[in-house]
């Protein structure tokens, strides 16, 4: 596809008036984020997987490009893009959620993707129209950090159903979810609400409980903006040992880790 394939095929969408790229989804969510390494992709996949558990029908696309860890939080990295007999690309599925990602793209997991915008947005494109998802109640897309082509494109080119935000409690991340906010605002964009995670640390030998980045910065942001606080989550080893082994948490962590995903599907499906 050549540079003006692309501008005629993304130009006629805007925020007011969105293009529907994904006819075949009830209702679209983006799960993003300020800043890199607040959990993002984490929260993503346990919330695609908690609603999933629910009976819905669940498409998770990692929108990541950059830096997509869908495939790893999943188990499975090593699956690679396939096609078809429709010449449609078959999306891989674990834990009944329908995942693609670029990441079954590349030839290693460290290969770099040094793309541009244009060339990134056409292929987030394709993976919204040419993937054989199917009918689906939700469509989670786990957006890159920040503010940036890519969250103007999905405002332009999908009716957005809402944004869900992910931030600590530092300062440093409430500063930039903040931009977030406004940014979504900008774009006429319902914001679902935000979840804190990383909230907390709660020592397993004295049970003494460490707030490591902070306290109530989430919340802080919600009064702030008028949001709705859509629960916590604590640094928790059990959540980082499973995701790391491609184990989703809301499926085969404790029961406490469980709740901490269930409570904030339980929020999220009162939005809907």
């Amino acid at each position: 596809m050549n540079k003006e394939q692309i501008i005629k095929k993304l130009e006629y969408g805007s925020t007011k008036n969105p293009n529907n790229r994904a006819p075949y989804a009830k209702k679209v969510i983006v799960i993003s984020s300020g800043k890199g390494g607040v959990g993002k992709s984490t929260v993503s996949a346990n919330l695609s997987v908690a609603l999933a558990q629910k009976g819905y029908k669940v498409g998770l696309l990692d929108a990541d490009i950059y830096g997509p860890s869908i495939p790893r939080l999943f188990g499975i990295e090593n699956e690679k893009i396939k096609w078809n007999k429709n010449n449609k690309i078959v999306p891989h599925e674990n834990f009944g959620v329908k995942v693609i990602s670029v990441g079954f793209t590349t030839p290693s997991e460290d290969t770099p993707l040094v793309w541009r915008s244009s060339v990134a947005i056409s292929a987030l494109m394709q993976f919204l129209e040419d993937v054989d998802w199917g009918e689906l109640d939700f469509l989670i897309i786990d957006m890159p950090p920040g503010t940036g082509d890519i969250q103007l494109s999905m405002a332009e080119e999908l009716p957005l159903f809402g944004a869900i935000l992910v931030t600590t409690p530092q300062a440093l991340s409430c500063d930039d979810v903040s931009r977030s906010v406004m940014m979504f605002k900008d774009v006429h964009v319902n914001i679902l609400g935000i979840i804190e995670n990383m909230s907390y640390f709660i020592a397993p030998d004295t049970k003494i409980r460490y707030n490591i980045f902070g306290k109530n910065g989430g919340k802080n942001i919600c009064k702030k903006y008028n949001l709705n606080f859509l629960g916590q989550i604590p640094l928790d080893i059990n959540i980082q040992e499973l995701s790391d082994k491609g184990e989703i948490p809301i499926s085969l962590g404790t029961q406490s880790v469980k709740n901490y995903y269930k409570e904030i599907v339980k929020r999220v499906l009162e939005e809907t």
